[in-house]
């Protein structure tokens, strides 16, 4: 009989984590040893790509932190919260024996709890550095230590964050870098030059960056646009484009976000282009990828897909990204938080068409020797058989 994981996610968007989930949950639903069920909190684009691999997908809700779960009045309430989901999970899946549950991000609660009392193995899989609120960032490791078997992190920047001064969490704690493989063919040069000319508004001729990701705080686009109008006069076809959409309920981050390129006097170089769910043409249709987070990213999948899709990385020097790219090989680090030195950063890669071909492709050869899907995955199918 094959064993059962369950799999237990915050979202059913297509961003990094759900992007993770997708890729290694179709993985190992290929293996014959394995049987795999996905708890989404909601629909959405995740959900359906996960049932076209034929996965059984459950919508329940999931305990999902946030800041409102620690109000006084929230917490006094949180125990009875979990016996009710937990009981009501346990019954829903009366028919199923669950051998792993896999809980998908520190932000889901439900998988750990379920597991602590029905009694079921559980591998907490980390995608995060929690910085704030300090208290959040204190409880975690405590948290996690007494509620997993195994903890897997996808960087060493994510495990040495939450595991320092720790060391029982250490022991039982794993590093697996994420993988991914390019799942669809090379936009051909006719759908790129629409894209530039139809998505873009930009020319054949003009060297387009891109920060693709979640419009957040956190995430740099402010930064990048900062530096990027510092240098903009002196490279007339430099563009920029933005690409992604803002968390529900902070919409108001593209607004915030499009009034700056207005001030700026932008309009016509740089772009906010809502989320998509084919990432491929867009990477194959621009030139360069900028990650400039500024808060250290737990590991950064957009730099594997810049580089699956033979495009330079400039991103920020801290976080996972240290261990994805290569400095002067796949691309450039810069300083964070600094826009000069983003500007200049981004200076230096334009100034030669054929470094920016050359650092795509060594990026490309580095992105498939080292970051291979079927690798992440045998390492999971080995953890889940050592437990």
């Amino acid at each position: 009989m094959p064993k059962t994981i369950l799999y237990i996610h915050q979202s059913a968007e297509l961003y990094g984590s759900d992007k993770t989930l997708n890729y290694l949950v179709g993985g190992i639903n290929l293996n014959p040893e394995f049987k795999t069920i996905v708890i989404l909190p909601n629909d959405g684009p995740l959900r359906h790509l996960l049932e076209k691999q034929n996965v059984r997908v459950i919508i329940f809700p999931v305990i999902k932190v946030s800041r409102s779960i620690f109000k006084p009045s929230k917490l006094i309430g949180l125990p009875f919260l979990i016996m009710k989901t937990t009981k009501k999970l346990n019954k829903l899946l009366s028919n199923e024996k669950i051998d792993i549950i896999h809980s998908n991000t520190l932000a889901v609660l439900l998988g750990a709890f379920y597991a602590k009392r029905y009694k079921i193995k559980h591998v907490w899989h980390v995608h995060e550095i929690i910085k704030k609120p300090k208290a959040v960032s204190m409880v975690y490791p405590i948290l996690v230590r007494a509620l997993s078997q195994k903890v897997v992190f996808n960087s060493r920047a994510s495990r040495d964050f939450l595991c320092q001064n720790n060391t029982s969490l250490f022991q039982k704690s794993i590093v697996n870098l994420n993988g991914m493989d390019r799942n669809t063919g090379v936009t051909s040069e006719i759908e790129k030059q629409q894209i530039r000319t139809n998505v873009f508004n930009y020319s054949k001729d003009d060297i387009v960056l891109a920060l693709v990701g979640r419009i957040s705080k956190w995430k740099g686009q402010k930064l990048l646009l900062e530096a990027f109008s510092k240098i903009k006069e002196a490279n007339p076809n430099l563009k920029l484009v933005f690409v992604g959409s803002a968390p529900p309920n902070q919409e108001y981050l593209v607004h915030e976000l499009d009034q700056s390129i207005n001030q700026l006097g932008l309009n016509n170089s740089c772009k906010i282009i809502p989320f998509q769910e084919n990432i491929w043409s867009i990477w194959d249709s621009i030139d360069i990828g900028v990650i400039s987070s500024t808060e250290p990213e737990p590991f950064g999948l957009v730099a594997l897909e810049a580089m699956l899709a033979k495009k330079p990385v400039i991103a920020a020097k801290h976080g996972g990204l240290i261990e994805i790219i290569l400095n002067d090989k796949t691309g450039y680090f810069f300083e964070p938080n600094n826009s000069d030195d983003l500007a200049s950063t981004i200076q230096k890669l334009i100034a030669s068409k054929s470094n920016i071909a050359t650092l795509g492709l060594q990026g490309y050869e580095h992105a498939i020797n080292e970051f291979s899907l079927q690798r992440h995955v045998e390492q999971f199918v080995q953890i889940y058989k050592d437990m």
